[in-house]
């Protein structure tokens, strides 16, 4: 017996000993083996099975080969289908064939050539299976895009990019609704592991006992309801990226296990043995890992270990030039998805879109889009179309105005204190913004007698 395909083939025959004769020959092959005596079992079978091949008569009662072909197109639209007959003409095979058939072999059956042809078939459809895979990555990959044009977020991006190809772990830093799962994807897409899986895991989803289950697998009697072997995340990411989100919520034992992976690249499934695993880790969270550490809730040997390259993802108020690019691309893609012909959007609706506070980041934006979208009555998106909180929402002006002959000290002062404010008192952005060392925040607010919150 040769190597097995690892594949499905369904034979049709109301022959009954060629059926079996059949049968025989592709179960030597390796081949996973449907039987059926006639069409309309046929497709109960398919219905119950993923088939790869079907090899079906043409001359049936009933049902004949060209009308299960038929049929199959919706039942069974991924299997390739090869035809037999005792009748063959070439105007039955062109027929054969403009209905979808792989392909037409006559009877008797001669074993080679229909082995051969159910390969050639298998190829065809795989074939088929990776421009399918490729065509959804493609389009995956356009509805992740990361855009921005905002100095916070190509700082971002510069980031990432360098980052990206290497094997360094990143931790992705940021408020909910920043996009860090969507940064996390586009890390894994442009490194070496592109072609390798990409496994996402809520650590705040899941109850202790079951995400450390979850993640590192178990062995049959592990706990109770163990019955069988299952691999955990991390294994399921082999070859690939894991990518952790909320990583502040996983628990003291958790984060044991989670440390011997990245200092030993080891895994330990519930009741099993020591295993190597070859993944990177992106992690992300949308608290300070510092605060947790003060507090005893987090190892601060795991946290440099995931820390090696810090990603912070500013909040969308900080980089307000992004909603316009955000919104086209939101527009676009909810347009797609509900078939509706959405041209652009007013500049009011845009103002009122760029003046909004959004405070839950990009994800509060999409989902105003999609709104909008479904429920827009035009070609233009206007304000009528946005949500009542958006248009009616109070607008801060991002300009300082300072008169002319105001102290030094008190112009800082001042930017100091309404960066601040700006930044809801997040001393690290806000230093950022203000292109200076965090710690100099501190020392300008010791020096001008600010509070620090």
């Amino acid at each position: 017996m040769s190597e097995a395909p690892s594949a499905t083939i369904l034979i049709v025959d109301d022959d009954k000993s060629n059926l079996r004769a059949l049968e025989k020959v592709f179960a030597r092959e390796g081949f996973r083996v449907l039987v059926a005596p006639d069409g309309a079992a046929a497709l109960a079978l398919c219905r119950k099975h993923t088939v790869d091949v079907v090899l079906t008569d043409l001359m049936m009662p009933g049902m004949d080969g060209l009308s299960l072909l038929e049929a199959l197109r919706t039942v069974s639209p991924d299997s390739e289908v090869v035809l037999m007959t005792a009748y063959g003409t070439v105007e039955t095979a062109v027929d054969a064939m403009k209905h979808g058939a792989y392909d037409f072999v006559e009877k008797p059956i001669k074993r080679q050539a229909i082995i051969r042809t159910v390969h050639k078939a298998l190829e065809k459809r795989s074939l088929l299976a990776e421009n399918r895979a490729l065509r959804y990555r493609l389009k995956k990959a356009e509805e992740r895009t990361v855009v921005g044009v905002s100095p916070p977020f190509r700082r971002v991006l510069e980031l990432v990019q360098q980052a990206a190809p290497s094997m360094a772990t990143i931790l992705i830093t940021g408020e909910s609704g920043t996009g860090k799962e969507v940064v996390a994807r586009a890390i894994h897409e442009n490194s070496a592991r592109a072609s390798g899986p990409f496994i996402a895991v809520n650590c705040a989803a899941l109850p202790e006992s079951i995400l450390e289950a979850e993640l590192f697998g178990y062995e049959p009697g592990a706990f109770t309801g163990a019955v069988k072997q299952r691999d955990g995340r991390f294994a399921m990411a082999s070859g690939g990226t894991i990518f952790l989100d909320e990583v502040a919520e996983v628990s003291p034992s958790v984060q044991v296990k989670l440390l011997r992976v990245l200092q030993e690249g080891e895994i330990d499934p519930l009741g099993g043995v020591t295993t190597p695993v070859d993944v990177r880790i992106v992690a992300a969270t949308n608290r300070s890992l510092e605060d947790e550490i003060a507090r005893g809730a987090f190892r601060e040997d795991l946290y440099y270990r995931l820390n090696v390259i810090a990603v912070h993802l500013p909040p969308l108020r900080q980089r307000l030039e992004d909603v316009p690019l955000l919104t086209d691309l939101f527009l676009r893609r909810y347009a797609a998805r509900n078939n509706k012909a959405i041209d652009g959007i007013s500049q009011a609706a845009l103002d009122a879109l760029s003046g909004y506070d959004w405070p839950g980041n990009v994800r509060e934006l999409e989902n105003a889009m999609e709104r909008a979208v479904v429920l827009a009555r035009h070609p233009i998106i206007d304000i009528a179309d946005l949500p009542e909180r958006v248009v009616n929402a109070e607008r801060h002006d991002e300009q300082l105005r300072i008169p002319i002959g105001t102290p030094l000290e008190e112009i800082e002062r001042r930017v100091i204190r309404e960066t601040l404010r700006h930044t809801r008192g997040d001393k690290k952005l806000a230093a950022q913004l203000l292109g200076i060392a965090t710690r100099t925040i501190y020392r300008k607010m010791d020096a001008l007698s600010e509070p620090e919150s």
